[in-house]
């Protein structure tokens, strides 16, 4: 999880919102890196889950769903969003409960 959401935010690094805006390559690449990370998390121990409860563990899942189960209707507002606001912060937070080299 933590491997790809840094991978994630590291695609956006000195991209303004125009230049994703006008990049279907990157919109599609955020896509997929979200629809992996929620399906890492839906993989990830119930005991784990319910031990770390600082991570948006649903939200993360449910994102996923809505990629998947929604591929034609994609909002790529909200891919943007959950690329450059939710995933900043979870990274630290998934780095706060992942040993090194484990994420």
């Amino acid at each position: 999880m933590l491997d790809t959401a840094e991978k994630a935010v590291q695609h956006l690094e000195g991209i303004t919102r125009d230049d994703y805006d006008r990049n279907e390559i990157l919109q599609l690449a955020l896509v997929h890196l979200i629809q992996t990370l929620g399906e890492a998390a839906r993989r990830v121990s119930v005991a784990f889950r319910q031990s770390h409860p600082e991570i948006p563990w649903a939200a993360i899942v449910g994102m996923r769903h809505r990629v998947v189960h929604d591929y034609l209707h994609v909002d790529f507002e909200i891919v943007w969003r959950v690329a450059t606001g939710d995933l900043p912060p979870l990274i630290a937070q998934l780095r706060n409960v992942v040993p090194s080299g484990d994420g």
